[in-house]
């Protein structure tokens, strides 16, 4: 008897409506595991520390080809309610758009998908396994979402072959980009001890921001590299700068920065750390100051060479879109640089163009184009 094919429109409104703020679960990977469940799948709940995540395998634990697809459904809040058109947690559909918090970023993109693996595995059950990650916690630290499942995979003999992440990866136009690698991302917050004193005797003083500016200006001095073949060159940014001073005839005994390097294959986390820690260092003994750094790093650069399956990708979204997707390494950070230590992974998604935007909302029939995208992976994949 043939089955009806699942609608990742009515799936994408029905997520939407679950209010999955992160860390909140809000329902939507409860409404996927009982889906996915229904259609076959062995689902495992693997939640750690407060966050919802779903593991849901179709086919042999260990077999040969698996391919898996990775996605979240924990969005940003809303921001000011009262700038929506509409209720951010309603989808309601004007114009050809369906507006909603996650509209865009990713519920479309996990419903695509998740309609697809559901459709392929009843219509054309693959020789090898499907296999579905989804986190709750993309939007928050990341430390209890992929990387749980990840961990959870390796301590249970699971294993994806190949993975897509469904990010949206379009700019302007669905099926113009896709995603092979993405820059790492460093945050520093830089604090200057000095002496605080009258303005008016700055000699009885040991000014931190004079200090702190020198530093900045060192760092900001030189490019960090002119890019790779696959990769812009490397960015450094102030974000802020602050010593709590009120007063215009003090000078303050502390002064604090940050700043955010976005970083291609050319450097590491560590690489980058001892730049700074050699700088700092440098800088307060020219200045008689004290710096304390706190580096954190968020992820690492990293690229999936071209090859069978960035290949594959293009191709399907070819098919579908009439655009051959350009490999870009562009853009933030994604769950993309976690997958990548257990499978080559890529991403392709839909248009971001209103992602964590007031009004975030997707064209309706990119959704449907998503899916047939996705479909056609999985047939090519297992062919």
């Amino acid at each position: 008897m043939p089955f009806e094919p699942v609608d990742p429109v009515e799936l994408t409104a029905k997520l939407i409506r679950c209010p999955s703020v992160t860390p909140a679960e809000g329902g939507a990977i409860t409404l996927l595991e009982g889906l996915l469940a229904q259609a076959g799948f062995t689902c495992t709940r693997v939640d750690r520390n407060g966050i919802a995540n779903l593991y849901a395998r179709w086919g042999k634990q260990g077999a040969n080809r698996a391919f898996g697809f990775n996605g979240h459904t924990d969005v940003v809040p809303v921001g000011d309610a009262e700038a929506w058109r509409f209720n951010p947690f309603g989808a309601e559909i004007r114009d050809g758009f369906m507006y909603g918090r996650g509209a865009c970023d990713m519920k479309s993109g996990v419903a695509a998908f998740v309609a697809a693996a559901m459709d392929f595995v009843r219509d054309t059950p693959p020789d090898g396994a499907v296999i579905i990650t989804i986190t709750g916690d993309e939007e928050g630290q990341g430390k209890d979402g992929t990387i749980a499942i990840l961990d959870w995979m390796a301590f249970n003999g699971e294993r994806m072959t190949h993975c897509l992440v469904g990010e949206p990866t379009c700019p302007n136009e669905m099926g113009e980009m896709m995603k092979i690698g993405r820059r790492g991302s460093l945050t520093c917050d830089i604090t200057v001890e000095g002496v605080q004193g009258h303005s008016a005797y700055p000699h009885r003083a040991k000014n931190p921001l004079s200090a702190l500016v020198k530093l900045l200006t060192r760092l900001e001095a030189e490019p960090l590299d002119r890019g790779t073949p696959h990769f812009d060159p490397s960015t450094l940014a102030i974000t802020t700068i602050d010593c709590g001073n009120p007063a215009g005839n003090v000078i303050p005994a502390r002064a604090t920065a940050r700043i955010n390097i976005r970083f291609n294959d050319t450097h590491s986390g560590d690489t980058l750390s001892s730049w700074l820690r050699h700088e700092a260092e440098a800088l307060a003994e020219a200045t008689k100051t004290e710096i304390g750094l706190r580096i954190s790093v968020s992820g690492e650069a990293f690229l999936t060479p071209p090859g069978e399956l960035s290949a594959l990708v293009a191709r399907a979204v070819e098919a579908e879109t009439g655009r051959k997707p350009v490999a870009s390494t562009s853009g933030g950070t994604s769950d993309a640089r976690f997958v990548k230590e257990h499978c080559p992974v890529v991403e392709f998604g839909l248009v971001g163009k209103t992602m964590h935007q007031v009004d975030e909302r997707v064209a309706v029939d990119q959704i449907d184009q998503l899916k047939a995208v996705y479909g056609r992976i999985l047939r090519d994949y297992f062919a």
